[in-house]
């Protein structure tokens, strides 16, 4: 059987400049650096719907309708922001209920700025017992949106949704090695995948989102002019 580098270097290839996508997130810089921005895009994909073609087209329409206007320049304007308004945009109350929910709590830790509040959380983080994390506890912030967010403040880790699972899993049974299903434990797996690879655990993680075809091309490719804003 190959071996796992070699079949990860395969898998790698097909998703040339992820490495740059990967970092501008761990340096909090998605978005062009607008944590608001982050917060909802992790609201909005916390359902579940397409990402390039359902979250990206809203979350732009946020930042034209809400941030570029002056209506919400940070996570407390976020929080107080009129519902109904916000519906316009999207129309779902449970990810806007988890967006000011996440707003919320980083917008009262004593930082100058929204992006030390996310990174000064991420630092603190922890996977184990994460529901117990202020932010885990919030209703509708699964693990999955946690890892991401974590992520996007500076962790280097993986998130266990499952695209990344599935993947990850296909790439272990090519190596002669078990699939694992839990998601602690599959975290933990990429982890040292990664590390017997010589990536980091992110960029496993956005490789197996942006080697999904649709239709006959890659998403590495069909959304390569939209990759930078995002």
């Amino acid at each position: 059987m190959p071996e796992i580098k070699a079949l990860v270097d395969e898998y790698m290839r097909k998703a040339q400049g992820i490495e740059e996508l990967c970092s501008r997130c761990l340096r909090t810089e998605r978005w062009g650096g607008n944590v608001t921005l982050m917060i909802v895009d992790a609201a909005f994909t916390s359902i579940g719907l397409n990402y390039f073609t359902a979250v990206v087209p809203r979350v732009d329409d946020f930042r034209r309708l809400f941030v570029e206007t002056g209506q919400v320049k940070a996570l407390k304007d976020l929080v107080g922001s009129d519902l109904n308004e916000l519906l316009r945009v999207w129309k779902n109350r449970r990810s806007w209920a988890v967006a000011k929910g996440i707003a919320s709590y980083l917008s009262s830790l004593p930082c100058k700025t929204d992006r030390e509040a996310l990174r000064d959380w991420a630092r603190s983080s922890s996977l184990q017992g994460w529901q117990f994390n202020p932010i885990g506890r919030i209703s509708g912030v699964g693990l999955v949106t946690y890892q991401y967010l974590r992520m996007m403040g500076g962790i280097d880790t993986v998130m266990p949704d499952k695209i990344v699972k599935r993947v990850v899993n296909e790439i272990l049974v090519k190596a002669g090695e078990a699939p694992v299903d839990d998601d602690i434990e599959f975290i933990s797996k990429v982890e040292e995948t990664a590390q017997r690879t010589g990536y980091r655990p992110i960029d496993l993680c956005w490789m197996t989102w942006m080697v999904q075809p649709e239709g006959k091309i890659m998403r590495m490719e069909k959304y390569s002019r939209i990759l930078p804003m995002i």
